[in-house]
């Protein structure tokens, strides 16, 4: 296939050369290397392709198939490839617009200076001239279709914007001298930065805004303001749904620092709670161990107080009958002493009748003995 060539000069690859097709085989349509204005069917490179202002073959890869992936593929995800490509147009729009400066700035230097006046009815004429050239390029495009009814409806309107253009020409001659008026009058297409002339014709006027250049710049144009709204409406989205991530992340931080302090508050508590059982076992064995110590204490001491209770009763008692003993040895001895006395003084009847007082007495003592001992051992107890 021949190579194509644009007004540049410059040489563009057929578009189906082998090299492109192995690119084209190794990527995807994310790929960096990829147009993403080609995908989004808005590259100038296709949008000029075979006008005056050729821009040649796209540096990135182009490719039907890749554009028909990201199209089936965008309906589940968004890849935002509205952002590159606003940028591509944006860059070559800002470009076509240096040149519309450039072009204004020459003709201002090479034609005659005019009065504000003049040219404001200079102006004039070319608006109507634009006007004319727009209604003849929608008559084509109806034309076209087959839509001879409302292709009808739109000349009637041509017709009407030619009057008005005769009358805005004859104020325009009228208002200056007529060697200035055959001069041709130049204008910059706003659009396009094409040529315009004062004195151009239907056809030239319906050829230049019905031709593809002109509509190209426009499709581009339109398609940068569109871009350029879908973005702003997904970067509110992407903002929005930033913002909202950003509330969720605060509010689960929120949850996790009050459930952070709640735990730490159940811990001092079942710490405080576990302190305050062991302080109360603590004082509850202290206790213990003191009562355990009292009783043992008042068991001892009454222990030893009965030992040593026992202990005085049993030496009371014994001294008793050693007492008693000594007393009754001593009253027998006594005894014994007045009888044998008595003996040698009396007869033997008295003498058994103090024998028997004796016993008796002896007897009497014996059990008075007895009565004081068991006495004294009451009131020791």
């Amino acid at each position: 296939m021949p190579a194509h060539f644009n007004p540049q000069g410059s040489v563009r690859k057929a578009p189906h050369s082998p090299s492109r097709d192995t690119t084209r085989q190794r990527i995807k349509f994310s790929d960096d290397r990829v147009c993403k204005s080609h995908l989004l069917n808005c590259c100038p490179h296709d949008v000029l392709s075979g006008t005056r202002m050729d821009l040649g073959e796209c540096l990135k890869v182009h490719d039907l198939a890749l554009r028909a992936d990201y199209e089936i593929a965008s309906k589940e995800q968004d890849f935002f490839f509205e952002l590159d490509a606003m940028d591509h147009l944006q860059s070559f729009i800002a470009d076509c617009d240096r040149r519309t400066e450039v072009a204004k700035k020459r003709l201002a230097e090479t034609q005659e200076e005019i009065s504000a006046e003049v040219a404001a009815k200079a102006e004039r004429v070319h608006e109507l001239n634009e006007e004319i050239g727009k209604l003849l390029a929608k008559v084509e495009q109806l034309g076209a279709e087959g839509n001879v009814e409302e292709s009808q409806k739109v000349m009637d309107e041509v017709e009407k914007a030619r009057a008005k253009k005769r009358e805005a020409e004859e104020v325009y001659r009228n208002s200056m001298p007529a060697s200035s008026f055959q001069q041709q009058k130049l204008r910059v297409c706003e659009v396009c930065s094409a040529y315009l002339g004062l004195h151009d014709n239907d056809r030239r006027l319906a050829d230049h805004f019905g031709g593809k250049l002109h509509l190209g710049f426009i499709e581009i144009r339109e398609k940068l303001e569109e871009l350029k709204r879908v973005v702003a409406e997904k970067q509110e989205k992407r903002n929005q749904e930033r913002l909202k991530r950003r509330e969720e992340r605060e509010r689960e931080e929120r949850e996790k620092l009050r459930r952070s302090r709640s735990r730490e508050h159940r811990r001092h508590r079942s710490r405080s709670m576990s302190r305050e059982r062991k302080r109360r076992t603590r004082s509850k064995s202290r206790e213990k161990r003191h009562r355990h110590r009292s009783r043992s204490s008042s068991r001892s001491r009454s222990r030893s107080h009965q030992r040593s209770g026992h202990s005085s009763r049993d030496r009371s008692r014994e001294r008793s009958r050693r007492r008693s003993s000594k007393e009754r040895f001593r009253d027998q001895d006594l005894a014994s002493r007045d009888r044998d006395r008595s003996s040698r003084d009396r007869s033997p009847r008295d003498r058994d009748r103090k024998d028997k007082k004796r016993s008796y007495e002896s007897a009497n003592g014996r059990s008075e003995d007895r009565r004081s001992s068991e006495e004294r051992e009451a009131g020791e107890i």
